[in-house]
């Protein structure tokens, strides 16, 4: 606890992905007070022609009181 979970669109690099987690763990460490075990971040691609069905509606709309 906390899982983060990041959607993005495919083609970016393992290197990228792995960089981002690290940066995104860091900071919840840093502002939450967790140690490193208790964070981990997920990624989820989605294609250009799912993000309207899979994330933009069920997650940003449905969800905007959370954002």
């Amino acid at each position: 606890m906390p899982h983060v979970i990041v959607k993005l669109w495919p083609g970016k690099s393992e290197q990228q992905k792995e960089q981002l987690a690290e940066a995104i763990t860091r900071e919840v460490m840093s502002i939450l007070g967790y140690g490193e075990g208790s964070v981990s971040v997920g990624f989820e691609e989605v294609s250009a022609d799912d993000w309207r069905d899979k994330v933009y509606r069920p997650d940003i709309v449905d969800k905007d009181e959370t954002l």
